[in-house]
């Protein structure tokens, strides 16, 4: 699978200290994490420096490692306090720091000398001259542009072999070039640049007038209100940016980029000179995570070892088992965005496809208690409703497994109907399994 023979990384995301654990127990073999005031996930950031810390001494503990991003583009105005914070992040111990602005680098370098220095996606790195200029200021290792093909891959790797490639694999795409894009600020005030973005390309949007108007389709013919089509004005939901798009019956979600998805591609990647997969979402839910790890975490494993017929078929066997996995989640529908040449899908059709799962709780550790030679009572930390009729899986690393729920209790050990998240309390689940793994997590059929 890799040229080089140098063992692969798959990086995950970790939006707090609890869906780091999750990350590394489901087979991440590093994480990112932002500092508080300069990473591009500012409004949804968990860590402080305390919990950083806290963060970077468990990935240790597990020989694995953690970076942190420092990636936002600073104004004259962050200088000073960025200074004071750096000398913070010399406490933490991480491993390495991902960074877009050059004037934050020559901080870096200034301040933290003996730290390793990655470039952020952010930063735009496209071809192998800049990927060279990058390595010669200090840069150990790239994270390329999500619009560099694997052609350029190839190329990149050819002309600057000593640099490490780090690429994105799965999750969100932004509809401006790699993240650069200036709506949130003109809509919001809040500039994705700094770490503030509120995704106005994510909103629903609908019409505000019924003036009849026509528009060409593809082969030039007349398209009318009749065919379904029209040319309108449209504004968000909050009534306040109106602009003139075209609509189908459906609707529009005209920014709605599909979701990253090159868990087929690894092989690939890995040939073309890419050394750590990423993993996109700091702000998704601890079960997204572990699923999604998983699923590359598995394929990785097992590309790897491909040598017969045999093993290959198994290979196929897991991917279509894993793909169906990453279909079971929230998602926008999926496409492998630049990577082979084409531009990438958008989904004009809704805001996201609907999952056929839902998330709803965790199973706490050590605490299961054995009730007869079959039933199994668990202790669970809910997230969303979870009742009686349920058709419920535990998810843990080694697979969904479907389990019958027997009884629900409350935290004084009555019988109760249902169990409900959000109000601080843990419920305790009888189940028809037993031997639960650490870590495991409980999702629902949606009805």
């Amino acid at each position: 699978m890799n040229k080089n023979n140098k063992k692969l990384e798959l990086l995950a995301p970790a939006g707090s200290v609890e869906k780091m654990k999750y990350a590394f127990a489901y087979g991440a073999d590093a994480v990112y994490a932002g500092v508080p005031d300069f990473s591009l996930r500012a409004r949804i950031n968990d860590f402080n420096w305390n919990s950083l810390k806290e963060g970077v001494e468990y990935a240790h503990s597990l020989g694995k490692k953690f970076y942190v991003t420092l990636n936002i583009y600073a104004h004259n105005s962050h200088l000073k306090k960025l200074e004071k914070d750096l000398d913070e992040l010399k406490k933490v111990g991480a491993d390495a720091v991902l960074i877009s602005d050059p004037g934050i680098l020559e901080l870096v370098k200034e301040k933290l000398p003996e730290i390793e220095i990655h470039l952020s996606t952010q930063a735009n790195a496209t071809n192998w001259r800049a990927v060279k200029f990058w390595a010669d200021q200090g840069i150990r290792r790239v994270v390329l542009a999500r619009e560099v093909t694997l052609e350029e891959i190839r190329e990149i790797k050819k002309n600057v072999p000593d640099v490490e490639l780090e690429y994105f694999v799965h999750g969100a795409m932004c509809m401006s070039y790699s993240g650069r894009c200036m709506l949130s600020k003109w809509m919001r005030g809040r500039s994705a640049n700094l770490g503030d973005c509120v995704q106005p390309c994510r909103w629903a949007y609908k019409k505000v007038q019924n003036e009849k108007r026509e528009v060409q389709n593809e082969e030039g013919k007349i398209r009318s209100d009749e065919d379904g089509v029209k040319v309108m004005n449209v504004i968000d939901h909050q009534g306040e940016f109106e602009m003139e798009v075209e609509e189908d019956k459906q609707g529009t979600y005209f920014f709605n980029s599909k979701d990253l998805n090159l868990l087929s591609y690894l092989k690939d990647l890995a040939d073309a000179g890419v050394e750590s997969f990423k993993i996109e979402g700091r702000n998704k839910s601890a079960y997204y995570l572990a699923v999604v790890v998983r699923a590359y975490f598995r394929i990785m494993n097992y590309e790897s070892r491909i040598k017969n017929g045999k093993e290959k078929k198994k290979y196929e066997e897991v991917l279509k088992e894993e793909m169906d996995n990453l279909n079971s989640l929230f998602h926008r529908g999926y496409t492998a965005g630049f990577l082979l040449g084409n531009e990438p899908e958008h989904n004009f059709e809704n805001s996201h496809d609907n999952p056929q799962w839902e998330f709803v709780g965790e199973i706490i550790a050590d605490a299961n208690q054995q009730m007869n030679a079959n039933l199994q009572i668990t202790e669970v930390k809910p997230h969303n409703a979870i009742y009686l009729d349920d058709e419920i899986e535990i998810i843990d690393q080694n697979g969904n497994h479907p389990v019958k729920l027997e009884k629900i209790f409350n935290e004084n050990m009555e019988e109760v109907s249902s169990a409900h998240g959000g109000q601080g309390k843990n419920y305790f689940l009888q189940i028809d399994k037993k031997d639960i793994q650490p870590f495991s997590l409980i999702r629902k059929k949606i009805k």
